[in-house]
This record gives C-alpha cells, sequence and structure tokens, in this order.
C-alpha cells in the first residue's frame, strides 16, 4: 500500500478499505487518496472478493472531510491544487464506478468529503449517534457539478439544497428520513449488522448483483448518456450462466446454492 492511513482487508468473500488516520477524525491526505484507487483496483481483480466494506478506524468518525494540515504542502499552489483533485476524483469515482456492491459502515461524524465518499458507495449504515453534513457554505468552497448530482439524485433536489444552503450537521434519524442512508442501527449492533449485509450480498449470485447495480446507474444517466444494450447483454449473461441452473436446482433441492459468477 502507498500509505499505512489506508488499510485493506479480505476474508470470506468480503473486502473492507479502512481509513487509518482516528487521531484526525479520519480526515484524508492525498496519499491516502491513492491508497483507496489502489485498493479499490486490487479488489476489483480479486475475483474471491464480492463485496466492498468502507469504513473508518477509532470509533469516533467514518471520514471527516479533508486533511487541513496537509493543505500547505498538498494544496499550496495551483499545479498542486489541480493534482489533489484529481486524485481525490479518481478516488471518488473508482468507488462510485465499482463493479462489485459496496456498503459505507459509518460510525461517528460523516463529514465533508466523508459524505462524498458515503455516496460514492451502494449502500449506508450508521449508528443512530453519527452525524452528517457538507460545511461548504461556511468555508466558501465550490462543489462541482458531478457531486452535488450524487447527492441529488440521492436524497432529492429539496434535501440537496437544504444540506448544502444550512451547512448543518443532521442527526442519524435526520439522514435516514431523508434517505442519505439505509439503515440506522445502534453502535453495540453495527458491526454484526454490516457483516450479515455483506454476507448475504456475497452469497448471492454475483452475476445478477452485477446487472443490477450497473442497470440502477444506468437509471440514474440522462436518457441519452444509457447504454442499454450492456443492460440487456448483463441480463441475458446471467439467464446463460452456470448460476442460474445451479439457483434453480438448489430452490428444488431446498439448500443454499453455491454460486461461482460463472
Amino acid at each position: 500500500m502507498a500509505t499505512d492511513k489506508i488499510l485493506m482487508e479480505k476474508e470470506g468473500g468480503i473486502g473492507r478499505i479502512i481509513f487509518n488516520n482516528p487521531e484526525r477524525h479520519n480526515a484524508v491526505s492525498l496519499e491516502m487518496w491513492e491508497g483507496v484507487t489502489e485498493s479499490l483496483e486490487d479488489l476489483k481483480n480479486d475475483d474471491d472478493i464480492r463485496v466492498v466494506v468502507v469504513t473508518g478506524a477509532g470509533g469516533k468518525a467514518f471520514v471527516s472531510g479533508a486533511d487541513i494540515s496537509k493543505f500547505e504542502d498538498e494544496r499550496s499552489s495551483e499545479e498542486a491544487i489541480k493534482l489533489y483533485d484529481e486524485v481525490g476524483r479518481r478516488a471518488y469515482f473508482g468507488l462510485y464506478n465499482f463493479p462489485k456492491p459496496t456498503i459505507a459502515m459509518i460510525r461517528g461524524y460523516c463529514i465533508g468529503g466523508g459524505v462524498a465518499v458515503a455516496i460514492s458507495c451502494d449502500i449506508r449504515i450508521c449508528t443512530d449517534k453519527s452525524s452528517f453534513g457538507v460545511p461548504a457554505a461556511k468555508l466558501g468552497l465550490g462543489y462541482a457539478f458531478d457531486k452535488v448530482r450524487q447527492l441529488s439524485d440521492l436524497v432529492g433536489p429539496a434535501f440537496a439544497k437544504e444540506i448544502f444552503f444550512t451547512g448543518k450537521r443532521f442527526k442519524a434519524a435526520d439522514a435516514e428520513n431523508m434517505g442519505l442512508v439505509n439503515r440506522v442501527v445502534s453502535d453495540a449492533e453495527l458491526d454484526d449488522f454490516v457483516k450479515d449485509y455483506a454476507k448475504t450480498i456475497a452469497g448471492n449470485a454475483p452475476m445478477t448483483v452485477a446487472s443490477i447495480k450497473n442497470i440502477v446507474g444506468e437509471i440514474v444517466k440522462n436518457d441519452d448518456d444509457r447504454n442499454l444494450a450492456t443492460c440487456e447483454a448483463m441480463v441475458k449473461a446471467c439467464f446463460d450462466s452456470q448460476d442460474y441452473i445451479e439457483g434453480r436446482r438448489a430452490f428444488m433441492e431446498k439448500r443454499t446454492p453455491n454460486f461461482v459468477g460463472k
């Protein structure tokens, strides 16, 4: 790995990417964005990995945005800012476009860039003590179209405006009401709850799951940008697969299917 501030783990078909900067509430530096991209590439190419969980170390934060202490070194010139933005964008969209399901496991603060990381995942599960916010308007920051659209697609225009206009910190219950998170559980439940979700997904037919991820991704695009031919091809591949045969047999034999992704 490029840095020990990003950890990667693999176990039983489940990959994990851990933001490991707890002394700064998992604020992200340039090298950490590079580590995220490196981890995603490894997990993408590992056929044994069926689902990826993204989380933060230390128990107090998921990700709290950019590491401001690094700005003097990493964002002090126009060239440096451009590099930082390119590397960060590569990580965000590597996660958003990742071909396998992703789960954001959120404990504690999820602020600024942390929200962007979370909404780049497919599913978000948090504790009832988690909090969310995008304080761009309190800092005079600009937010690019694609990041604003991701949030608006998820929570709708009205809540997206509320989040950005106010820059407020929202509680977990508010986030659930907005549709920003899928599930809210107690802190004690979070690890087992997410592990169970990940195991469930990992045990399902990977070609079917991948086709749904792709189709939903096409749905949120503009009509002219959609690739319906790829959607149709992925659906056909499911019906032509060994997994489709295995799924039918397992159902008739009242046993758990053993899907291989072929």
